[in-house]
């Protein structure tokens, strides 16, 4: 065990004032790696007593200041990738390939919003009176509490830091206890690029705990969160009860639609590569596959022939492909998407079990013939099955993807032009890719609607929630 994560707090690197840690485990044995720090209220207050110090201060660096040493946090995490991408494969089992491609987007990202920070305009309005001079402003918002998942322990949160800190917004990040060592690695590479300790802390605990706490609280002017639908809810409603601002990135159930007169090679090539992506737990892989009925077996067999071409593994070692779950309770989650959908009809074509006894790996899974009523079909399944379904006429895919409350992600395979117009128009997602796999750049928003959330964290939208805006009108005496 090697992994030891501290707090971050006031600009000191410490332990939990109750003393208290929790395990981090390696998912691909299940042993520990190490330990991590548990705040308590104590903690979580002096975090807020220095995000007020915090804010008063980092307000008032300039725009081209901050993005100076934004731009020297990018070019850290550029240099400690290596390191960084290790801890993250062993503390949250994503190839290693993947963890590197990750922390590489995030110095990507960093250095985006570094830029993006610079423009934050105002503007004059022409005044209707002689010797009045009317303009608006761009403020930061104040200090922002932040939570972020395991699945992406550092991409999930380079959005919310980047964003608040490049507008002049504190923040105190509420990191994940299943994968918190390369989530502080992130932390500490803004914190040694001359983020002031005051304007950055990183807290550890009961995520109900400490969101039921920060929320309220009036030194917290702005909530980001990335997680699940039902407990994006409860934050948005506790932050609507404090007047406070929020920005919710939630669960998705990303329809893929395959329409006849697609490149059914590109199409399976594409779409289970981002299936099976970080084994499944990424909230805008496409996970209903609606497929029509001229090329329905074609890309059945295909998309079979690439699941069980994927070699499965412990993901430092250099030719897997896919690593295991994050933990135990995933992988009892997968088997029971299995069992319904066997009891409900649908065909198992590969997969559908757990690997070996050691560690938390699930086969690549396909179901074909998938019925509407089997869970898979309604619940976001996070992990590596793919349920498939035939359809016919164009509207009935459209029909399908527009069923489910959810609308974060959506992908379509045509060479028409007529059916991507229809697709792009017709599919209620915040973001559609059609053709290719083209969302989350650092320059294009991200977000979802409907059960999916709100808000974007990409983009020049991303930054519009840290900042107010102020209207000020003066006369000349």
């Amino acid at each position: 065990m090697d992994l030891d994560v501290s707090l971050h707090i006031a600009g000191r690197w410490r332990s939990g004032g109750g003393g208290e840690t929790l395990a981090i485990l390696n998912p691909a044995t299940g042993d520990p790696v190490g330990r991590v720090a548990v705040a308590t209220r104590a903690d979580l207050d002096e975090a807020l007593e220095a995000a007020e110090r915090g804010f008063a201060a980092w307000r008032r660096v300039s725009a081209f200041d901050r993005s100076r040493v934004l731009r020297r946090a990018a070019a850290l995490m550029r240099e400690r990738a290596e390191d960084i991408a290790r801890t993250m494969t062993r503390e949250q089992g994503k190839p290693l390939a993947e963890a590197r491609i990750e922390t590489g987007v995030a110095a990507d990202i960093i250095e985006w919003f570094a830029e993006e920070g610079r423009r934050a305009y105002g503007r004059v309005i022409p005044a209707r009176a002689e010797g009045v001079l009317q303009i608006v402003t761009r403020e930061p918002v104040g200090p922002v509490a932040a939570f972020t998942p395991w699945n992406f322990p550092i991409n999930q949160a380079v959005r919310k830091l980047s964003a608040a800190l490049c507008t002049g917004c504190p923040v105190i990040l509420k990191g994940p206890e299943d994968t918190p060592a390369s989530c502080a690695e992130l932390v500490r590479a803004f914190l040694d690029a001359g983020v002031p300790g005051d304007a950055l802390a990183l807290v550890y605990g009961d995520p109900a705990a400490i969101s039921g706490y920060l929320i309220p609280h009036p030194v917290i002017r702005k909530i980001t969160f990335t997680g699940s639908t039902a407990v994006g809810k409860q934050l948005a409603a506790l932050a609507g009860q404090h007047m406070k601002r929020a920005t919710m990135e939630l669960g998705g159930h990303a329809p893929a639609i395959v329409f006849d007169d697609a490149d059914i090679d590109t199409a399976v090539r594409i779409l289970s590569a981002n299936k099976y992506r970080n084994a499944g737990q990424v909230c805008v892989a496409p996970t209903r596959f609606l497929v029509q009925e001229g090329v329905y077996d074609r890309f059945v067999d295909g998309f079979v022939a690439a699941s069980r071409a994927l070699k499965v593994g412990d993901g430092l070692d250099p030719e897997t492909q896919m690593g295991p779950l994050v933990h135990g309770r995933r992988v009892e989650a997968m088997e029971a998407f299995v069992a319904d959908a066997e009891a409900k009809g649908a065909r198992l074509l590969t997969g559908g079990s757990r690997i070996g006894n050691r560690g938390h790996f699930f086969a690549p899974t396909v179901f074909a013939d998938v019925p509407l009523e089997a869970r898979i079909m309604n619940e976001e399944p996070f992990g590596p099955i793919a349920a498939i379904r035939r359809f016919g006429p164009d509207e009935e895919a459209i029909t399908e993807a527009n069923r489910l409350p959810y609308g974060l992600a959506a992908y379509a395979y045509t060479r028409s032009a007529t059916r991507a117009n229809r697709v792009g128009a017709g599919v209620e997602s915040g973001m559609i890719s059609i053709n290719h796999h083209g969302i989350a750049l650092p320059e294009t928003p991200f977000g979802g609607v409907k059960d999916s959330g709100y808000g974007s964290e990409g983009g020049s939208e991303a930054i519009e929630a840290y900042l107010t805006t102020k209207f000020v009108t003066q006369a000349h005496s």
